[in-house]
């Protein structure tokens, strides 16, 4: 049973999370709040533990220790599809399509809990996931494994929002795209933001995470060293904390003036593919 807790305005929070394999801890009390209605980065660098928190969060890493609610509910006792059921989607690292699959059939999948409890919900969001990303609707029938690597991080967000989710766990979308599917990825994404959906997201593309981002965190050896507006950092600070050279923390100051830009998404991404 779910206990209902106060709240700090956050759709999603965790409390002295910790988490690991065997022996080995990788996360060491973490404590993070992501407001409703926002984009939360968590940054850092190879082996801080970021993608094993998001498993945490969505039930596919159990926690040792610690407390995440959801809405104001403890989840942490919860198995990954009660937490769907409750509004908490995921875009795994890798998007993990099923490549034999069709674009609709991977989309149905997604939208397993929701056909079950409702199917004339699912015909609406199907409309609106195709509305959305008009590629994947003139792709319907096409196998998922034909798509190019921006059409499948299209597929994969599309399979994440026809669960009508609250909060969305986004790992690594940007992995392995070339520079201008990334511009299109983050249009999207953006676009989708303004449907009040709160998103946390895993970035190792520092530049293209602190341009979506509204909330960053510093996650560093399973630790959160950093919490705060993405508006209030300091390019030096966060380069410190990241341990980069200077070419990225070029990199890192132009992704801190795009934040701003990056809220006004166009509809450019509605008409054009992903490529």
């Amino acid at each position: 049973m779910t206990t209902p807790v106060a709240t700090t305005g956050a759709a999603l929070e965790t409390r002295g999370l910790r988490a690991g394999f065997g022996a080995q801890t990788v996360l060491h009390g973490v404590d993070l709040d992501a407001p409703a209605g926002a984009v939360t980065g968590i940054f850092g660098l190879n082996g801080a533990g970021k993608t094993v928190l998001l498993k945490v969060i969505a039930g596919v890493v159990p926690a040792r220790a610690g407390v995440i609610t959801l809405d104001g509910a403890e989840i942490q006792r919860l198995g990954p599809e009660r937490r769907v059921a409750r509004g908490m989607a995921h875009v795994p690292q890798g998007r993990q399509m099923f490549r034999s699959l069709t674009v609709e059939q991977n989309l149905r999948v997604g939208a397993h809990v929701l056909r079950r409890r409702d199917r004339a919900a699912y015909v609406q969001e199907l409309e609106r996931v195709f509305g959305m990303f008009p590629l994947l609707a003139e792709r319907r029938r096409q196998p998922a494994g034909t798509l190019s690597g921006g059409q499948q991080a299209m597929l994969a967000v599309g399979r994440a929002l026809i669960s009508r989710p609250r909060i969305v766990l986004i790992d690594e979308p940007s992995a392995g795209l070339a520079p201008a599917v990334i511009d299109e990825l983050l249009e999207s994404l953006a676009v989708i933001r303004q449907t009040g959906v709160t998103m946390l997201l895993v970035e190792q593309n520092i530049r293209f995470g602190l341009r979506l981002a509204d909330t960053a965190l510093l996650l560093q050896r399973g630790r959160i060293v950093y919490s705060g507006p993405t508006g209030d950092l300091d390019a030096d600070a966060l380069a410190s904390h990241l341990g980069v050279g200077r070419l990225l923390r070029d990199d890192l100051t132009a992704g801190l003036r795009g934040s701003a830009a990056a809220s006004k998404p166009t509809r450019r991404t509605r008409s054009r593919a992903a490529r």
